[in-house]
């Protein structure tokens, strides 16, 4: 068994996301779940769009509230690692 070669900027268990960049899309693009596609959370990307679509864009709130949640608590990737900073 070999050991994966080292990444540089990448603590061991880091995602190689960042959650600056998923919390800015989200606040600017919460609407199409973009902060959510960007970290690979597909199933609540789409439901954000489509909670989007049916509030006649009442719904980006969520995507407004989910980028502060990132930018300030953190977050994981699709395969739950945190999103580095």
């Amino acid at each position: 068994m070999t050991t994966p070669p080292y990444q540089p900027g990448y603590g061991p268990g880091l995602s190689d996301k960042s959650k600056v960049v998923a919390g800015i899309l989200g606040i600017l693009l919460g609407t199409f779940g973009a902060g959510r596609f960007y970290t690979g959370h597909t199933k609540i990307a789409v439901l954000q769009l489509v909670v989007s679509i049916v509030t006649c864009g009442v719904g980006a709130l969520w995507g407004v509230i989910d980028g502060i949640m990132i930018l300030v608590n953190g977050g994981t990737d699709a395969q739950g690692r945190p999103l580095r900073d």
